[in-house]
């Protein structure tokens, strides 16, 4: 895949098991300006791996909400279901470091202790020495006891040791689907991503990827994490809020309307107004978001 070289390339990679929404939007409107504001190019991928989940109709209609935006992207769409044989490639080059595991999800939380249940699973290593020969399984890869550090650029400086927080974690599923965690770190560096934008929901798994970056010998982006957009009883937006998908909001709202009502809510403008993402450049900068774990959603009427 050809790049700038030298120069910052961002990236928006939704998934397209469903409408965008306003949670979408703003990943997508950070990353379009954080990576225009530096004079470089933004991409974007459909993140189709899983046959089950994605739909191509989500998929296209995605892109049109994109470019009825204003959001428009640089060079050709990348397509994850197209790129199975490319990521088999780099799970052979972590030969050594990974191995079989048929545990179910149901025995993992049965092993961890009871300060444990918080939410996260973490694998306690039940099949790392087993040395399994079976078709069917998950493949995990071995993690260390180490602290994996990096800063994020709203968040600040990270701490994570992936033993304690994950375990060893998936890098393909047992129905022979790779894994969201090997498959964004290979297209990234293929697609000479140097920052990536997201929400917080996913500054933890940074580390794992960085430790994915560091095991291939692939140079690794910079992070900017963004607080969530939330509905009014405090839950993450996601594609439950239908009142607040595209499709709907676009009944009654403007492209400008919508770039301005996300601009104003996440502190990028003292007071809500109509902009295009050109207009909202000269705006744009990071030092306004604060490192918030939510952002309250400013209703649109």
């Amino acid at each position: 895949m050809e790049h700038r070289a030298n120069s910052i390339v961002g990236r928006f990679a939704p998934s397209p098991t469903g409408e965008m929404h306003l949670g979408n939007v703003l990943a997508a409107l950070l990353s379009w300006l954080s990576a225009k504001q530096q004079g470089g190019l933004w991409r974007l991928r459909i993140e189709d791996l899983d046959p089950q989940r994605s739909r191509r109709e989500y998929a296209e209609q995605l892109m049109r909400d994109l470019e009825w935006l204003g959001l428009t992207w640089d060079g050709e769409v990348v397509w994850q279901s197209q790129r199975t044989e490319i990521y088999q490639q780099y799970l052979q080059k972590l030969q050594g470091l990974t191995y079989p595991c048929v545990c179910t999800r149901n025995e993992i939380l049965a092993a961890q202790a009871p300060h444990e249940s918080d939410g996260r699973i973490v694998y306690p290593g039940t099949c790392r020495n087993k040395n399994l020969q079976v078709s069917k399984a998950a493949i995990r890869l071995i993690v260390p006891d180490e602290l994996i550090e990096y800063e994020d650029r709203v968040y600040g400086h990270q701490s994570v040791n992936l033993a304690t927080h994950c375990g060893d974690f998936i890098v393909r599923r047992s129905d022979g689907v790779f894994a969201y965690q090997l498959a964004v770190v290979v297209d990234d560096a293929e697609m000479g991503v140097t920052e990536i934008v997201r929400g917080r929901d996913l500054l933890l798994s940074a580390a794992q990827q960085l430790y994915l970056y560091r095991l291939l010998g692939l140079p690794a982006p910079q992070f900017c994490h963004h607080p969530l957009l939330v509905n009014e009883a405090g839950q993450r937006l996601c594609k439950r809020d239908h009142a607040l998908a595209l499709s709907e909001l676009r009944k009654h709202m403007t492209a400008p309307e919508i770039i301005g009502l996300l601009a104003y809510t996440i502190g990028l403008t003292p007071t809500r107004e109509a902009l295009t993402p050109e207009q909202l450049l000269p705006l744009f900068n990071w030092s306004k978001i604060t490192p918030e774990d939510k952002c309250p959603y400013k209703s649109a009427v």
